[in-house]
């Protein structure tokens, strides 16, 4: 063989090479996930874990049908408002006779309890708001702030499974009709977080879930640039879960690529959370979980702030079926809790907007979506709900209804 041959079969299989690594690293790549779903290892929810938001403050005789729907569903985690405005309505005058009961009647079902704060009583803030729409403010002091968290948590130490620390902060409504602060939530998120930790360790703290807007202003500051000034201000420290908000617009599977190629904002997207796991991922935060505090489609065709993007009921049931499926076969494990909305207010009437995004209606008519969700497979973890026609024993209670454990 002459030198120049040889020098040629050499090139030839060097070339070969190349390009064999070069495609390699080509798919690695078009194949890596964006999320890094792989870095959660220690996830303090199992992916999927099922959960309804209800309302058991106030009973009017609903709330242990409402428990029985959770369980009915196969659901295992309800979702409950704690307002401090009612814990404490005097400085130092705790009443716990309502959250009392509310937890007692949630443990009696071997139900999970993931437990709302925010509220702020009148004492407790010299807001001088006069909205409408205005909805909470945060306190003048955080020592009494962080009083009342850690009060609750060693009140309810063991019984409560997680604390939302506020709601949807990115809203002036939600902020004392201020302008959104996110350093500011961040102390306070800071002091009760260290309160439960103090006074009920193994308790898993979420942040606020954020509020999907295009709005930046003085009004509304978009969740994604809230996000990422949370991140700015080492939020991370003092949650175990990120807290989001993931409400339908369109189809589940319309993506915020999808949003912004039709000049809709990438926020007009059930998948919206998304680019929030992304600037997670950005901030060297991938190892911790996500949890979806808000999710569903309104049916409103009232209010005309919301029934633009209403959806029919049978719409409404298809869409939350196929957002399950979604969230198991893409956003697994990274996100855990997913809580839909809602088991109505008992006050609720047609006029109240809430009440449309809601899988049963103000006059407890059982919407489509609530037979749809009890008759889907679930995924909690490693076991698998299998699906169950309509018909089914656990429905006309002849079996006990499974439910995730």
């Amino acid at each position: 063989m002459t030198q120049t041959r040889r020098i040629l079969i050499i090139s030839l299989v060097l070339l070969v090479a190349a390009l064999a690594i070069a495609a390699g690293v080509f798919i690695s790549q078009r194949n890596a996930d964006p999320f890094k779903g792989d870095a959660v290892t220690d996830a303090p929810f199992p992916s999927l874990t099922y959960a309804l938001q209800a309302f058991l403050w106030w009973d009017e005789g609903q709330v242990g049908t409402h428990l029985d729907w959770v369980r009915l569903v196969g659901f295992n985690t309800v979702k409950q408002n704690f307002p401090w405005r009612d814990l404490e309505p005097e400085p130092g005058q705790w009443d716990f006779s309502r959250s009392d009961l509310v937890v007692e009647r949630v443990e009696r079902r071997d139900l999970y309890l993931v437990a709302r704060l925010g509220q702020t009583p009148d004492w407790a803030h010299s807001s001088a708001s006069t909205s409408d729409i205005h909805v909470d403010s945060p306190p003048d002091d955080l020592a009494d702030w962080a009083n009342y968290c850690g009060t609750v948590a060693a009140h309810y130490k063991g019984r409560i499974r997680a604390y939302q620390v506020w709601n949807e902060p990115n809203l002036s409504r939600e902020w004392g009709d201020q302008p959104p602060d996110p350093a500011a939530y961040v102390e306070m998120l800071s002091v009760c977080s260290k309160a439960i930790r103090i006074a009920d360790p193994d308790a898993i703290v979420i942040s606020a879930g954020l509020s999907p807007t295009g709005n930046n202003d003085a009004i509304a500051m978009r969740d994604d640039l809230y996000l990422q000034a949370l991140y700015d201000a080492n939020f991370q420290q003092f949650v175990d879960v990120v807290g989001v908000h993931a409400p339908g617009y369109n189809e589940p599977e319309y993506g915020p690529d999808d949003a912004e190629q039709n000049g809709e904002g990438r926020w007009f997207s059930f998948r919206r959370v998304e680019d929030l796991r992304k600037i997670m991922v950005a901030n060297d935060d991938a190892a911790r979980q996500m949890a979806i505090l808000e999710f569903g489609w309104t049916t409103d065709t009232t209010n005309p702030d919301y029934s633009w993007f209403s959806v029919t009921e049978e719409q409404q049931a298809d869409y939350i079926v196929r957002a399950y499926t979604y969230a198991l076969e893409n956003w697994s494990p990274w996100v855990g809790l997913m809580t839909l909305i809602y088991l109505p207010d008992p006050h609720w009437t047609d006029a109240d907007e809430e009440s449309w995004w809601a899988i049963v209606a103000p006059d407890g008519r059982v919407r489509e979506a609530f037979s749809a969700i009890a008759s889907m497979p679930k995924t909690c973890g490693t076991v698998t709900l299998p699906y169950r026609r309509r018909g089914h024993p656990e429905f006309n209670g002849s079996e006990p209804p499974r439910t995730c454990p």
